[in-house]
């Protein structure tokens, strides 16, 4: 199975048994897991469709949006069916309480069917993906899903929106037979602006640099310290390739030794080769409207921890709080990311982004580090920010430019305004993986749902719930199951998501670190899977 929240499986997942050698592994956990049910409580704030004699008597706006107020009405009553598709609802889970038609469509179930607004297939055959993108694809052409699709749908009406993190020219294209609106750029222009190199230049043009660079082709180390030299970058560099993810494509280099590592990646390839610098990365999502780019909350990331990833460097979360960077830079990055989407608009994109910015801690002047033109990983902490709930959600802006709707929104006072709000919230989550070297059938699994720490700091369920929008302190937590009971884990698996209103980073005296609840926080949700050790597959059979 393809580690979910990633775009591609990592090389070292085991080949799984086939479910036909399983019967005895069922029936060994069949007793452990006969009595355990679903206890969902659906919020108040769920949306409730709205009855047929009511619906038809909303109006369609016939005229421009020009607030806010508009806007929210707008959505609340909106008739137009719009699905995400994933392996996971996680990315804009909660938007249905805006969105009205607003579902989710995924491959795993958290809730076991008890979560309104979230489709999954009852048959789902044994298949070992490979890639998000092909889960996303097996959804799409599953009959359940189609007939789901069409149940939501009125004849005559609007089309089915279609929204997803990951997709490809295999997508649009079942997209396109099935008569379903895929509401993204192309897979062709997100393709070509995925490059590092093509990002560089974008933001050149559009003034917003990257760290001191050079762009060039290098053979041997002589060759890459001469391009060092002619943009005097020093012999202490960060070289990456076009494609791929950023940390498994960067290579830090201060010596032939180095070059050596890492030559057989490099040779070959376009460069970009930049000054090593000590920074500050922080994630920016943003939407790029026709009114101008509306700019959300800046977030920092965890990264590498142990605790939470066996990968090293490898993303595993955002925490956002009000203390990300200093009201300087916060207005400096907000400027450097609309530049982006300057830059986006002269390259025919439009909609959802995410920018990965770079605060140099020494010289405290700000880089365009990496762009995602896509949803991201951080859009579960976007979409619940103070500026969210005073305005709409982030990904609404992206809804309003593919939808049938004109609008004419001041983009700058919204972003003015969600500037001032940016230092009234603190929110985080962790992407916590399988981090022991196992292959298990999961007998137990933590409930997706409300947590608290209890008076004697036992992490302790509290009730089901849809989303983690109702949270107030940071006592509480919601976790979001991926894996359950009979699935696999195995080292690198996405286990869950774990989101609460508190910080999860502390700066210790040499490096920031994970704070004291954030690893009670994992250790209590990673206490209560269980399974079977199972032998892995041979690769005959």
């Amino acid at each position: 199975m393809a580690n979910i929240l990633e775009a591609h499986a990592p090389a070292s997942r085991p080949r799984m048994p086939k479910p036909s050698d399983l019967d005895k592994l069922r029936h060994k956990a069949r007793t452990a897991t006969d009595h355990l049910s679903a206890n969902v409580a659906v919020d108040a704030a769920y949306n409730q469709e709205m009855p047929e004699a009511i619906s038809n008597k909303v109006l369609p706006f016939e005229r421009k949006l020009k607030n806010m107020s508009e806007v929210r009405h707008f959505f609340r009553t909106n008739k137009t069916p719009i699905f995400f598709l994933g392996a996971t609802p996680v990315n804009l889970l909660g938007l249905d309480r805006w969105v009205r038609k607003f579902s989710y469509i995924t491959y795993y179930d958290g809730w076991d069917g008890h979560h309104p607004r979230v489709f999954t297939p009852a048959e789902k055959p044994y298949i070992e993906f490979q890639s998000a993108e092909e889960i996303n694809n097996w959804l799409l052409e599953n009959p359940e899903v189609r007939e789901y699709i069409d149940s939501q749908c009125t004849p005559g009406g609007p089309r089915p929106k279609i929204a997803m993190v990951f997709f490809d020219e295999d997508t649009e294209a079942i997209c396109e037979e099935l008569g379903y609106d895929l509401i993204l750029p192309s897979a062709a222009l997100r393709e070509e602006l995925d490059s590092k190199i093509v990002t560089t230049k974008l933001g050149n043009a559009a003034g917003a640099p990257s760290v001191p660079n050079i762009l060039g082709k290098a053979s041997t180390y002589d060759e890459l310290m001469a391009l060092a030299d002619e943009a005097g970058l020093g012999d202490d560099l960060v070289v990456q390739t076009p494609y791929g993810d950023s940390g498994k494509t960067t290579f830090f280099i201060d010596s032939k030794q180095q070059w050596k590592q890492y030559s057989k990646n490099i040779i070959g390839e376009e460069l970009k080769v930049m000054k090593r610098i000590n920074n500050q990365p922080v994630a920016v999502e943003a939407v790029l409207t026709g009114c101008g780019t509306v700019v959300g909350p800046i977030l920092t990331e965890l990264a590498g921890y142990k605790e939470l990833t066996p990968y090293k460097g490898g993303w595993c979360g955002n925490e956002m709080h009000p203390d990300v960077l200093t009201d300087s830079q916060r207005s400096r990055t907000i400027d450097l990311v609309r530049k982006v989407g300057t830059g986006l608009e002269s390259a025919g994109y439009r909609g959802f982004f995410e920018v990965d910015v770079l605060v140099d801690t020494d010289t405290d002047e700000v880089y365009l580090g990496e762009l995602n033109p896509r949803i991201s990983g951080a859009s579960a902490i976007t979409n619940v920010t103070a500026g969210a709930y005073a305005d709409v959600p982030l990904f609404l802006f992206h809804l309003l430019e593919f939808l049938d709707v004109e609008f004419e929104l001041d983009v700058d006072e919204i972003n003015e305004r969600w500037e001032e709000m940016s230092g009234a919230d603190i929110w985080s989550h962790m992407i916590i993986k399988e981090t022991d070297d196992i292959l298990q059938y999961i007998t137990h699994a933590p409930r997706t749902g409300k947590y608290f720490l209890d008076s004697r700091g036992k992490l302790q369920f509290s009730r089901a719930a849809l989303d983690w929008h109702q949270l107030q302190s940071h006592k509480e937590a919601f976790f979001l199951r991926i894996y359950g009971v009979e699935d696999y884990r195995w080292k690198g698996a996405d286990l869950g998501v774990l989101v609460t209103k508190a910080k999860l980073q502390y700066e210790g005296k040499k490096k920031t670190k994970l704070s004291i609840d954030a690893k009670h926080f994992i250790s209590s949700i990673r206490s209560q899977y269980k399974g079977i050790d199972v032998p892995t597959a041979e690769h005959g059979d």
